[in-house]
């Protein structure tokens, strides 16, 4: 019988890389940091700097106030990673918002401009300003950020954070193109996560919630909410060595919610 050899797969990014978290002082962001700097990661979180206060990093942690909706800010940021570092491994984008729900007949001009501006535009204007850094890399990856509501509107009220998400799967699809062979690009679509994100999300004016929780858990086959650390594992599978032929995809963490 033949045997084969198999080599050891690395299933987290390699000691010493750098990763850029944007939106790292919220709850996924959060559990997303501590474990890549565990991991002996270069972390550098940008974030608004009411966030960066009110959830300090860890020490060997960088963060850099940035408000994502301002090119500017965006700008001066990454000129400051660029101080540190040669080039950025990794980019993972979690940047994204609601606010109180409306239905789109009931929606000013202004509050759609805003979510969708905060979610989607903002995406664009850090992507951009991370390739140059991302282009210095070996082996970059970029993640963006989701939704099931990207797919799957299961209640009212979340129109323009709906459209948003979905935006970011095709983003996600388009950098995949534009940079492939030497950037690999994908997107996380997580599910209902128990996270600041159900009231508006970190650093922002906190928001009543329509969606019932427990009615929720009855329809999700895994019968419960998820967790931030429900979510890193895969993140930091994305961007090792081991999905280093995966490209374009939206993955999804949900409990099974959609599929």
């Amino acid at each position: 019988m033949a045997h084969y050899s198999f080599p050891t797969l690395q299933m987290v990014p390699p000691v010493g890389e750098t990763l850029v978290v944007a939106g790292g002082c919220g709850g996924i962001g959060r559990s997303l940091v501590e474990m890549a700097n565990e991991i002996g990661l270069k972390v550098f979180v940008l974030d608004l700097q009411r966030s960066i206060d009110a959830f300090p990093v860890s020490q060997g942690v960088t963060a850099i106030a940035c408000d994502a909706t301002k090119p500017t800010d965006i700008v001066s940021a990454f000129e400051g990673i660029a101080k540190n570092v040669n080039a950025i491994d990794h980019f993972v984008n979690l940047v994204g918002f609601t606010k109180e729900q409306v239905n789109i007949a009931d929606m000013a001009d202004e509050e759609w401009d805003e979510i969708i501006e905060g979610t989607l535009k903002s995406a664009f204007l850090l992507v951009r300003a991370a390739i140059p850094l991302l282009r210095k890399s070996a082996n970059p990856s970029i993640l963006n950020t989701a939704s099931t509501f990207g797919v799957h509107v299961p209640v009212s009220g979340y129109g323009p954070y709906s459209v948003a998400k979905a935006g970011i799967v095709n983003f996600t699809r388009v950098l995949a193109i534009e940079e492939g062979p030497h950037i690999r690009v994908n997107a996380l679509a997580p599910g209902l996560i128990d996270t600041q994100f159900l009231k508006g999300g970190t650093g922002r004016a906190e928001k009543s919630s329509r969606i019932d929780q427990n009615r929720v858990v009855t329809t999700i086959p895994l019968q419960r909410i998820g967790t931030p650390n429900d979510l890193v594992g895969m993140m930091l599978f994305l961007a090792s060595p081991a999905a280093s032929y995966i490209t374009s995809q939206t993955m999804h963490v949900n409990g099974g919610l959609w599929s």
